[in-house]
C-alpha cells in the first residue's frame, strides 16, 4: 500500500535537540506522510521555537499540539493528535528517535486492513547518543549499526520483512508487545477502541494496553521486523512510580477481554 495516505504522529517532551534530529530524519523520507502532528506533553519555549522554524520550510503541514505540563500525560496528548489527524492511516513515533529514510515507506508497504503494525528500535548507548547529538547525525552506516547492541533491529531485508510480519513476537510473552516509538494503525480501528487509555499517567505499558484492546476487538498485530528502522537516543528513564498500577491495567484488559476504554479519545472528537 505504498500509495496509502498517512499522518505521522511524533510524541515529544522537552528535548528539542532530539526532536531536531527526528524532524531532520522525517525530511529525508523517501515517502513523505501527508501531515506531521507533534504531540507535545508540555514542552517549553525552546521546543515551540524549533517547531515554528521547521513549519516555515516543511513540505507538508506540521501541526504542533501542546498541552500544559501536569506530569507525564502522554496518553492524553496522543489522543488529541489522533483526533486531529486527517489521514486514514497513522504512523506513530517518539521525538527521540531518528528514522531510516524508508521508515514511512516500510510501514505503508506492510499496512493491511484489520491489522496494526508493531516495530522495534535500535537503542543507542549513552556515548553514541552524545556523539550523534554533537555531530547532528541522521545517517547511520552499516558499520555503525553492527556496533550496536541490537543489530537485527537495524537491518532492512525485504523478503524477511514479509516472512516475519505474521510470525514474529505474536505469541507467548510477546503477544501484546508494542512500542509507541514505532507503531502504525488505521485511524478507524483506534476510534473503535477509543484510542489510548488516559487512566495511564506516568510511565507504563500504555502502548501494549492499546495493542491488547485492538486485538481483543479483532484487529490482528503484525510485526515490522527487518524494516521500519529507527534509532533511539539514550536518556534516563522517566518516573516509574506508577509502573505496578499501570501494569495491572494491562493485565485487566487482557483478562477481561476489554475492547473500549472509558477515558479515551472520544472527548476530543
Amino acid at each position: 500500500m505504498a500509495s496509502l495516505s498517512c499522518s505521522l504522529i511524533i510524541a515529544t517532551y522537552n528535548w528539542p535537540a532530539a526532536l531536531d534530529l527526528c524532524l531532520q530524519s522525517v525530511l529525508r523520507q523517501v515517502v513523505m506522510p501527508q501531515e506531521v502532528l507533534i504531540a507535545d506533553d508540555g514542552s517549553g519555549e525552546e521546543t515551540r521555537a524549533l517547531i515554528e522554524c521547521y513549519q516555515q520550510q516543511f513540505p507538508v503541514p506540521l501541526i504542533h499540539l501542546w498541552q500544559p505540563d501536569h506530569g507525564f500525560q502522554k496518553t492524553k496528548i496522543l489522543n488529541k493528535a489522533i483526533a486531529r489527524a486527517r489521514q486514514p492511516y497513522l504512523v506513530q513515533i517518539d521525538g527521540d528517535v531518528i528514522l531510516h529514510p524508508r521508515f514511512v515507506q516500510d510501514h505503508l508497504a506492510l499496512a493491511k486492513r484489520g491489522k496494526f503494525l508493531a516495530g522495534g528500535r535500535i537503542n543507542l548507548s549513552e556515548q553514541n547518543t552524545q556523539e550523534v547529538l554533537q555531530n547532528a547525525t541522521t545517517h547511520f552506516s552499516l558499520s555503525a549499526i553492527f556496533k550496536t547492541s541490537n543489530l537485527f533491529n537495524g537491518l532492512r531485508i525485504g523478503f524477511l520483512r514479509h516472512l516475519l510480519a505474521d510470525r514474529y513476537k505474536l505469541k507467548g510473552k510477546n503477544k501484546y508487545y508494542a512500542k509507541g516509538c514505532n507503531m502504525s494503525f488505521w485511524r478507524a480501528d483506534l476510534l473503535a477502541v477509543n484510542g489510548y487509555n488516559e487512566c495511564y499517567t506516568g510511565w507504563g505499558p500504555e502502548d501494549s494496553e492499546l495493542a491488547a484492546r485492538l486485538m481483543n476487538n479483532g484487529v490482528r498485530k503484525r510485526a515490522l521486523k527487518m524494516g521500519g528502522v529507527c534509532f533511539h537516543l539514550h536518556h534516563p528513564y522517566v518516573d516509574a512510580s506508577r509502573k505496578a498500577i499501570n501494569e495491572e491495567l494491562l493485565r485487566t484488559t487482557i483478562k477481561d477481554n476489554v475492547t473500549y476504554c472509558q477515558s479515551g479519545l472520544d472527548q476530543y472528537l
